[in-house]
């Protein structure tokens, strides 16, 4: 009951963010715009979304090494399956599907592959707050003249943003220093309640194991380089939607695109992104670089089809072929958490 009161709440939050995207917006100027896109730059951004899936599933993977050997094929259909769950269901519930899904077919501990994940995300932080440093304070030093409430306000986001990545990783590092101590401390304090005591220091311990990268400062420098060309990747896809709209947006301007979006996908998080992602991308682009609203709007609607529909049909795909559909997903997104120990 819980679930479905959560389900009806995200999707109305959706379309209302949708409604209010789309309110007073001229719809015949938003589909011509659309019409006159250039579809050699589509194509160009459509491609990147492909790459940046394979790119996330080769850093998985290589964040997976001290847990055992993964090959990229399942790390790839994974990270396939969680994207598009998260595309059709609320709270970005492919985060928890992913590690349930390669835990299936690799033998290996869900709990500590979710541990990979929370480091993924710690590790797109870091790499999205120096793309938007290096455009704030190099490519894009006439932003602050442009508009400086909302340079103000994204300073004060980044800032934040990168004390909260230092702090969960400095945690992280200490969470991962010894993994069976982790174990022990948190059988003692689980005392009070014997029946769960043993279940909780044994995710404890294998959550720990999944932080294994963090213990090697090599390992985990590694892992944040390849996040570099994965964020890259995705700036790309989106300045070529802008190139393809006409927008006068510079390729280094998407990295402040990225910041925006990234800081929706967060606070708003609706299946696929819907409304949040629209409205952060029309944001920025009429704010920081004058795009007309119309354009600016189908440039918004073309990219979110253009990020997620990679990502969908592919996960749709392959978990068809080992049985899982949209009522499993959902199953899964509810019962994977209780069930990673």
């Amino acid at each position: 009951m819980r679930s479905t009161l959560r389900t009806l709440v995200v999707l109305v939050l959706a379309l209302g963010l949708l409604a209010l995207f789309l309110y007073n917006v001229d719809l015949w100027g938003v589909v011509g715009s659309i019409g006159r896109a250039r579809p050699e730059w589509l194509a160009l951004s459509l491609a990147t979304m492909f790459v940046n899936l394979a790119i996330r599933a080769r850093r998985w993977q290589y964040l997976l090494d001290p847990l055992g050997k993964v090959r990229f094929g399942s790390a790839f259909r994974a990270t396939a399956v969680g994207f598009a769950a998260s595309t059709v269901l609320p709270a970005r519930a492919g985060e928890v599907i992913r590690p349930y899904f390669l835990a299936r077919h690799e033998h290996m501990s869900a709990t500590g592959a979710f541990a990979t994940i929370i480091l993924e995300r710690l590790l797109d932080v870091v790499a999205v707050l120096v793309l938007l440093a290096s455009y704030v304070f190099v490519f894009g030093r006439g932003l602050e003249l442009t508009n400086p409430v909302a340079f103000g306000l994204l300073t004060w986001a980044g800032a934040t943003s990168a004390a909260g990545a230092l702090t969960a990783l400095v945690i992280l590092f200490l969470l991962a220093g010894d993994p069976e101590r982790l174990g022990r401390a948190t059988k003692r304090l689980a005392s009070v309640v014997p029946s769960f005591a043993a279940r909780i220091a044994r995710i404890a311990e294998k959550f720990a194991r999944g932080l294994g990268a963090i213990r090697s400062p090599s390992r985990l420098f590694v892992a944040l380089a390849w996040s570099f060309p994965l964020w890259l990747s995705i700036a790309v896809g989106i300045w070529a939607v802008a190139v393809a709209f006409r927008l006068a947006m510079p390729f280094t301007g998407s990295f402040l695109i990225v910041a925006l979006l990234v800081l929706s996908v967060a606070v708003v998080p609706t299946p696929g992104a819907i409304g949040g992602f629209h409205a952060a991308f029309r944001y920025g682009a009429t704010t920081f670089f004058g795009a007309p609203d119309d354009a600016a709007v189908g440039a918004a609607i073309v990219l979110h089809a253009l990020s997620i529909g990679p990502s969908l049909l592919l996960g749709l795909y392959f978990a068809a072929q080992v049985g899982v559909n949209l009522s499993r997903m959902r199953e899964l997104a509810i019962t994977a958490p209780g069930d990673v120990a």
